[in-house]
């Protein structure tokens, strides 16, 4: 059983003010190709297949072109919700599209859903899919302990209808750690901070391959079968360095997964150019690379520049940030760090009296701080209360 492993489209966003859908239909389409050569039986998106609840018309367009060449060569797709989809809306249709190998689990009604295909050799692989979990809406119906990932991902993956004679892959999205380690993450993911409500990857030990949604960078977690397979284009600077790709799975007779990771070419790429603007415009800076990719540039120049960022714009048409680095804004943020951990050393009551002038420009009058004070001490009181 040969299949691709994608996750976190994000169809229909946004970086920076660019639309990046153009770019989403040309790296589609190359997966669409991918797919063909590599004569894969199925496609698995593990969520986050939109960038918002409500997508716009053209990001819908695009995923239905997507999964219906798809379903045209005869590929199955399995899809899950992401945090970011909305489950209800992703179920339109779903027992419908199911008759043309088109599988969606959107919301999560109780029951995980298991879907078997057949590879050419007849032998079967149970495919199980697990779409983005809210706890708090399950505790009382899974019965849980607590109102937590672990908790509920546990007890759905208990409940499994698991059959003993063919392999498994389980389709997830969720935040995965490795005995509390974190996985490597990006700037453009919403994630839990410092690793709350995380799921440990021990749960998915028997399964054959985990194909996992929600994390944009790609890599393993713990075992070469327990993986996220990132975004398929890159949605934020922090990802410049990295290449993006798709694993190609292919699932063995005897359960043992092999994995080829398949480099995607962007129609642009994410890049960040650094120096002085007079380094950054030369010829050889320029030709170094595609002009039209979307750049951040970094400027060290010292004096003051005039109008750096048309001047850019005219050799970089997708210029999508420019800061500065040098003696000037090293400054500017050791000060502002001084002012940060001054911040956090100031009563509820000082940190608001500053916040008064700075709106104002001048201090509160005695009977105004007679009131702060006075607010201030019940709500103090309120919570030795609790």
């Amino acid at each position: 059983m040969k299949f691709l492993h994608l996750g976190d489209l994000h169809l229909g966003k946004r970086v920076y003010g660019y639309s990046m859908l153009e770019d989403q239909r040309v790296i589609l389409e190359q997966i669409v190709q991918m797919a063909e050569t590599k004569q894969v039986d199925a496609v698995l998106l593990a969520g986050d297949i939109y960038d918002k609840a409500v997508p716009p018309g053209e990001a819908v367009s695009l995923f239905d072109s997507f999964f219906t060449a798809l379903c045209a060569k005869n590929i199955a797709v399995l899809a899950i919700s992401g945090n970011h989809d909305s489950g209800e809306r992703l179920n339109f249709g779903r027992t419908l599209l199911a008759q043309q190998g088109m599988h969606l689990a959107g919301s999560f009604d109780g029951i995980l859903e298991a879907v078997t295909l057949c590879d050419a050799e007849g032998c079967r692989v149970q495919f199980h899919l697990l779409p983005w979990l809210h706890p708090m809406e399950l505790k009382e119906k899974l019965e849980l302990e607590k109102s937590s990932q672990q908790c509920a991902v546990q007890a759905v993956l208990e409940q499994a209808d698991w059959d003993d004679g063919v392999r498994h892959v389980l389709l997830a999205h969720t935040f995965v750690t490795v005995g509390g380690e974190l996985p490597a993450q990006s700037e453009s993911e919403i994630i839990p901070v410092g690793g709350v409500d995380a799921v440990d990857a021990a749960l998915f030990e028997r399964y054959d391959y985990a194909a996992l949604g929600h994390i944009h960078r790609p890599q393993r977690l713990g075992r070469e079968c327990v993986r996220y397979s990132g975004s398929p284009l890159k949605y934020s600077f922090s990802e410049a360095r990295y290449t993006k790709s798709v694993p190609l799975v292919t699932i063995h007779t005897d359960g043992e997964p092999e994995i080829e990771l398949l480099p995607l070419k962007p129609q642009h790429d994410l890049r960040e150019i650094r120096g002085t603007l007079e380094d950054v415009l030369s010829e050889q800076t320029v030709q170094a690379g595609n002009a039209e990719d979307y750049i951040r540039v970094i400027l060290t120049d010292e004096e003051e520049l005039y109008d750096p960022q048309g001047a850019l714009k005219e050799v970089y048409p997708n210029l999508m940030r420019l800061d500065f680095d040098n003696t000037r804004t090293r400054t500017e943020d050791t000060d502002g760090l001084q002012q940060e951990d001054a911040a956090k050393q100031m009563t509820p009551a000082e940190l608001f009296a500053q916040f008064f002038i700075e709106q104002n420009g001048k201090k509160m009058t005695e009977w105004q701080q007679s009131m702060l004070d006075s607010i201030c001490r019940r709500m103090e009181e309120a919570d030795e209360a609790n």
